[in-house]
């Protein structure tokens, strides 16, 4: 019991220690220099441990209020020069993981380490926050930050449908997901710059649309054709995500259906990487040289219109499997492919998840729906593009379906 004791001291005096050189090293010199440093942060942890050891919870919230009165003075003395508030909380702070070290040891140095690299992360943080960071960026993080947070857990967590199909849970989840992977590729973009290609923006930027990223992609080679291989790359690598997004939202409704399809993917998935590559090598010296525009890391509105758009999917193909029977959700994913893969991939997953259809057969409804999405893709990259970027990028749809199709034949074969 004293062994474990001593363990419990020694991690508290870690945690003041760790914290306290930090503060130790932005403390300046002279008169003006902080009020507490490396000896005053180690012994608040201390006494915040021994204190809830010999006297309990009440003698641990004196100890916490004292230092908390401690840090008020200490603010009130220097507020004028630096009103900054950052030392009297880890103040504060450094008391309560003291305390928590006390029962917790590895819970309390953790927490202890990412204080330690907020506070000496101060001036990278401030520039990042004051200097790249944009206010789209600001508040498209807060909405997600909010649709994650506020609105996901406030859904039902069951289906709103008399087929059982519907669930806005799930629905929305899928909205959550689009906008976060998106945030994620704007981020590595904004990070690693424009001259990496447009194959790495369009990769990123099909996850969250593949038939608008081509069109923007065929926009772009049409109104400057020196980037005509790079904006084909990106068209391409769009494709890429189109996979990758399919496998995602397909397991995520259900399993069954991913690994009857997993052949499916694989193979069209290598063949998007082998397409895209090719023309990522051959636009190597066509990148861009100017940083791209800061933009917004998602759109809200892509989102919300996915989720309609996957919800008007499964009740169209719903509807029609219930009236049509199997021809019903082949035609209802295929009809929904035109418009989204994705919606179409969800609302036949769906429908096998929920017991009203074949796995195999919804597979098949996805595939149909992948063949009628890679229609408008190529529609697309002729309306916005020009004639040749279409003619280049269309090889590479037809092999991706092609691909799809054999994976598909393969499985069936060895079932």
């Amino acid at each position: 019991m004293e062994e474990q004791l001593i363990i419990r001291l020694a991690a508290a005096l870690a945690v003041g220690l760790l914290i306290g050189i930090e503060r130790e090293r932005s403390k300046g010199q002279g008169p003006r220099r902080a009020a507490a440093g490396v000896r005053t942060f180690t012994l608040i942890a201390l006494t915040g441990a021994i204190s809830l050891e010999l006297g309990g919870l009440p003698a641990f919230l004196v100890v916490t209020g004292v230092v908390g009165a401690f840090a008020a003075i200490s603010y009130v003395r220097s507020f004028r020069r630096d009103p900054g508030l950052t030392t009297e909380v880890a103040m504060v702070v450094t008391v309560l993981l003291g305390g928590l070290a006390l029962s917790e040891p590895r819970v309390a140095g953790a927490l202890a380490v990412v204080v330690t690299i907020i506070l000496a992360a101060r001036t990278k943080v401030h520039d990042w926050i004051n200097n790249v960071l944009t206010d789209d960026e600001v508040r498209d993080g807060l909405l997600l930050a909010a649709a994650a947070l506020v609105i996901l857990p406030l859904l039902p967590a069951k289906t709103i449908d008399p087929w059982g199909v519907v669930d806005l849970r799930k629905l929305w989840m899928l909205a959550v997901l689009v906008m976060a992977i998106n945030g994620l590729g704007y981020i590595a973009v904004r990070t690693l710059g424009a001259k990496v290609g447009l194959a790495l923006a369009g990769l990123f930027s099909g996850f969250v649309s593949s038939t608008a990223t081509i069109g923007a992609m065929g926009s772009r080679a049409k109104a400057q054709p020196a980037l005509h291989r790079s904006a084909v790359a990106g068209a391409a690598a769009s494709s890429i995500a189109t996979i990758v997004q399919l496998a995602i939202v397909i397991g995520l409704v259900s399993m069954g259906t991913l690994k009857a399809l997993l052949p499916s993917l694989v193979l069209s998935g290598l063949a998007a990487v082998a397409y895209a590559g090719l023309f990522t090598l051959r636009s190597v010296r066509e990148t861009t040289h100017a940083d791209l525009p800061a933009g917004r890391p998602f759109s809200p509105k892509t989102a919300v219109l996915f989720v309609v758009v996957v919800g008007l999917a499964l009740a169209v193909s719903t509807a029609l499997t219930y009236w049509l029977g199997d021809r019903g959700l082949l035609l209802g994913t295929g009809v929904a492919g035109l418009a989204d893969a994705h919606a179409a991939a969800i609302s036949a997953a769906s429908l096998a998840a929920s017991g009203k259809t074949d796995v195999s057969l919804a597979a098949i409804a996805v595939l149909v729906g992948f063949n009628t999405n890679a229609i408008s893709k190529a529609v697309v990259a002729f309306s916005l593009g020009d004639r040749r970027f279409a003619l280049e990028l269309l090889p590479g749809l037809v092999l991706m379906v092609l691909a799809a199709w054999a994976g598909w034949f393969v499985r069936s074969l060895l079932a």
